[in-house]
């Protein structure tokens, strides 16, 4: 079950961090108390309105406890369980505060960690078809800055569907430049 509630979206653009890029387009997206949390698998919602919203769930695990980014897929992630505090952005990037029922939307190139989590912190994990997370800890190249910056723009919002924040906040940043 989704909460319709725009103003518990906050969406967070990310300049270059050292050696992470970031995304020069498009802002994190932040869904506070996004999913209800319920039952014996709260996982189990979050898979549901992912895949409901053509995001197909990937893994349930936790956040890398070191700096990383992908450059093949944009990622969203569903906390189901606990509660952590990740840097999002690199590091000395921004530090937020995570607990069950959050999601959080990161476009290609976010530097993201876990600094320090609850032991029954539990992640759902999904990107938009044809993407997947390639774990990258370097400076990206040429050719990787490229794939960010030209991956397949999702279709819906992995949260709230078609007419979501993802459609409001990314189409306004990607037209803009």
């Amino acid at each position: 079950m989704t909460r319709d509630d725009s103003d518990s979206v906050h969406a967070l653009l990310l300049p270059r961090n050292g050696w992470v890029p970031n995304n020069p387009r498009l802002p994190v997206l932040v869904y506070s108390g996004a999913i209800a949390i319920q039952g014996e698998d709260p996982a189990s919602a979050f898979e549901k309105t992912f895949a409901d919203n053509g995001w197909p769930p990937q893994w349930r695990s936790t956040v890398f406890d070191y700096h990383h980014y992908h450059t093949q897929g944009h990622e969203v992630l569903g906390i189901a369980c606990g509660e952590a505090r990740l840097m999002i952005g690199g590091p000395d990037g921004q530090i937020l505060m995570v607990s069950a029922g959050d999601v959080l939307l990161l476009p290609a190139g976010t530097g993201h960690c876990s600094l320090n989590a609850s032991d029954d912190f539990l992640v759902v994990g999904a990107y938009p078809p044809g993407q997947h997370a390639d774990i990258r800890r370097e400076s990206p190249s040429e050719a990787q800055l490229q794939q960010i910056e030209t991956l397949p723009f999702p279709a819906t919002d992995p949260v709230q569907g078609r007419s979501g924040a993802l459609t409001e906040h990314w189409t306004s940043q990607s037209s803009a430049g």
